[in-house]
C-alpha cells in the first residue's frame, strides 16, 4: 500500500497516539488529529487527507455525523472506530458513507486490511461516479444533437442522416465540436 496522508479523530488522546504510531510505523503520515467531530470535519476540509479515521463517540459532533459530511463532500474515505458493534450503529455508519468499520481496541492486524478495503472501495466509487458523469454528458449531448437534427430536418425538408452530415461537415469546417454546432443551431432556431 502506498503511503497515505491520514486524519485521526478520537477524543481519547491515548487511542489517537496508538493509532498514529501504528500508521507512522507502516510509512503513513498523520496530517491532523482532532478531538471532536466538528474539528475533524474542519481539518478534513483544510488538509484534504487521503483517509480519515474517526471514533464514533466524540463531543460536539459524533463520528457518524462527521463521516457523513466528509463522505458527502467527497473529501476522503472514512474508517470508523467504536467500542460498540451494535447493528443500528453499523447501519447508521453505512448510511453515512463509511467504507470500513473497526471495533476497539484497534489492532494492526485489523487496521491495515480495513484501510485497504476503504481505499479500494473509495477508488471504485470514484470510478463509478466518473463513468456516470460521462454517461450523463453523452446523453445530454445526444439530446442536443437530436434536437438540432430535428430543426434542420424541418427547416430544409431533409432526412436525419443528411441533417447529421451537415452538422458534421460544418463542425469540421469551423473546427468546432458537434455539440457546439448543435447548440448554435438550437440557439438560432429559438431566436
Amino acid at each position: 500500500m502506498n503511503p497515505l496522508n491520514i486524519l485521526i479523530a478520537d477524543d481519547e488522546a491515548i487511542i489517537r497516539m496508538d493509532i498514529k504510531e501504528l500508521l507512522e510505523e507502516a510509512g503513513h503520515k498523520v496530517v491532523g488529529e482532532a478531538t471532536n467531530g466538528q474539528q475533524a470535519v474542519e481539518l478534513a476540509k483544510k488538509m484534504k487527507p487521503d483517509l480519515c479515521i474517526f471514533d464514533i463517540k466524540m463531543p460536539k459532533m459524533d463520528g457518524i455525523a462527521a463521516a457523513k459530511i466528509v463522505s458527502k463532500e467527497k473529501i476522503a474515505p472514512v474508517v470508523l472506530l467504536t467500542a460498540f458493534s451494535q447493528p443500528e450503529i453499523v447501519k447508521d455508519a453505512t448510511a453515512a458513507g463509511v467504507l470500513a468499520y473497526l471495533v476497539k481496541p484497534v489492532q494492526e492486524a485489523n487496521l491495515f486490511p480495513a484501510i485497504e478495503v476503504a481505499m479500494s472501495r473509495y477508488r471504485e466509487m470514484q470510478g463509478l461516479e466518473d463513468e456516470l458523469l460521462k454517461v450523463k454528458d453523452t446523453l445530454a449531448m445526444r439530446k442536443t444533437l437530436d434536437r438540432a437534427k430535428g430543426i434542420l430536418m424541418d427547416a430544409h425538408n431533409i432526412s436525419e442522416s443528411e441533417a447529421f452530415n451537415r452538422i458534421q461537415k460544418y463542425s469540421m469546417a469551423k473546427r468546432k465540436t458537434i455539440k457546439e454546432v448543435a447548440e448554435a443551431i438550437i440557439r438560432s432556431a429559438t431566436k
